[in-house]
């Protein structure tokens, strides 16, 4: 069997969600007023200078990481919390099961955490009878629809109030709505019991500052509070290179990121927690774990693409990535969509499986001008291109047609002569290329643009 027989089918996903009417009015609809809103909410400021200063920052990270979780760990442990530190990703649910199996755990109440989802944590506590519910309401509601998220930031971007009053309807057994207030009232309803009924509470983190040990949680909605502060057990995962050196750094970054994920000036919500609830407090975790996630982040660190673990997940690139735009997450097959997704998925889950999703991108460089680290996301794609070519994962008919294309592009006469051929055996090519994306594309004209203007 081929090579190319193996991966994920980006393609056939991507086909099936350009027929999508209902998927293409949703991604348009919400990535057009994530990009608006961010665009306004940068306008204002010293974003540029802002944005320097955080690529430093990111950069130092990446030059003194293993230091500087060794000095996380350290600060978080003096402040009551327990580290724990998982090589991969079988290792980390492992140390999440264990934790809440030693105690009895049987609901875990989550807030949205893109890491649990890298490293399928749901699936493997549902093995072990211990029932996680999602509480954040896109989390919620793909939870409940059998899907996975389809964004970063907005999980059931891909969905419009119809569909969720329909699935509303049909899982929690209300009338059919598609009222958005009463469709989260119906959501706070269901989870309300849930928050007070949990046995523990499970986060992502989006940074953890190491001289202090503390991990800082942005959300919009209060069930990130929730959790972190009711159940007697909070289990916080993160991925290693959520560091930042200081407490003090942190400030940039609260500026930073809501602006570049939604365009608000703060997050409605943003926690600090620093160790155990402290004598006297009337809410917080009496017991707070955290677990450290390589899963193949240390050998990334250590090569050409390592700038890929500078981002932090604003989701900035997916709303202005024309292709994510039109396709949505699900046609990536993988964790992380759009252009951060492209990388670090290939980088993850080795090219045999990811090779597909690199022709995701338009290299049109939408995603590096708004990265709010200056990740430099479309020289990184365009770079793992050329290995997928060299590795032998790029189809041969491909590669043959990229190549007649480049010698007829080195020649006015040949692409001249190219041009006037195509456009007379257009129908033949077509055949020759069915089921591929050569029967997709427009006939050529008779008269070029070049001809027209002689």
């Amino acid at each position: 069997m081929s090579r190319l027989s193996f991966g994920i089918p980006f393609r056939a996903n991507a086909a099936a969600a350009l027929k999508n009417a209902s998927l293409i009015e949703a991604m348009r609809t919400s990535t057009s007023t994530f990009t608006e809103k961010r665009a306004e909410g940068v306008a204002k400021v010293p974003f540029e200078q802002w944005r320097e200063e955080a690529s430093r920052i990111r950069t130092e990270v990446l030059d003194n990481l293993p230091q500087l979780i060794d000095r996380f760990a350290a600060a978080a442990t003096r402040a009551g919390s327990i580290v724990h530190r998982a090589r991969d990703a079988e290792a980390a649910r492992e140390i999440v099961g264990s934790i809440l199996k030693d105690r009895g755990v049987r609901t875990v109440v989550k807030a949205k955490s893109m890491v649990t989802e890298e490293i399928h944590l749901n699936q493997y506590l549902e093995s072990m009878e211990i029932r996680p519910v999602e509480t954040d309401l896109g989390e919620y509601i793909v939870q409940i629809a059998g899907e996975k998220p389809s964004h970063i930031l907005a999980p059931a971007l891909h969905k419009n109030r119809r569909d969720i009053g329909k699935l509303f309807a049909e899982k929690l057994g209300i009338e059919y709505t598609d009222d958005p207030e009463v469709l989260t009232k119906v959501a706070r309803r269901a989870l309300r019991e849930e928050f007070i009924s949990a046995d523990a509470g499970l986060s992502g983190v989006n940074l953890a500052a190491a001289d202090t040990g503390s991990i800082a949680i942005f959300t919009n909605e209060g069930n990130g509070r929730m959790v972190t502060t009711l159940p007697p057990i909070h289990v916080a995962v993160m991925t290693m290179e959520k560091i930042i050196p200081s407490l003090a750094d942190l400030s940039l970054f609260i500026r930073l990121l809501p602006r570049s994920a939604t365009g608000q000036t703060l997050s409605s919500y943003f926690s600090l927690i620093t160790g155990t609830r402290k004598a006297g407090e009337a809410t917080g975790a009496r017991e707070l774990h955290i677990v450290i996630v390589d899963n193949g982040r240390s050998r990334i660190l250590q090569g050409e693409f390592r700038d890929i673990l500078k981002c932090i997940r604003c989701s900035a690139c997916l709303n202005v990535c024309p292709v994510f735009r039109a396709i949505g997450g699900h046609a990536y097959g993988s964790t992380y969509p759009g252009p951060m997704g492209i990388v670090l998925t290939t980088l993850l889950d080795g090219m045999e499986k990811a090779h597909p999703i690199l022709d995701g991108s338009t290299l049109c460089g939408a995603c590096t001008e708004v990265c709010p680290v200056k990740v430099p996301l479309a020289g990184l794609i365009a770079s793992l291109r050329r290995q997928k070519v060299e590795l032998g994962f790029a189809d041969t008919n491909e590669r043959i047609g990229m190549a007649g294309f480049g010698m007829a592009a080195g020649s006015p006469s040949l692409f001249a002569f190219s041009q006037s051929m195509a456009h007379r055996l257009w129908s033949v090519i077509q055949r020759l290329g069915r089921n591929s994306a050569v029967e997709r594309l427009p006939r050529p004209v008779e008269q070029t643009f070049r001809r027209r203007m002689s």
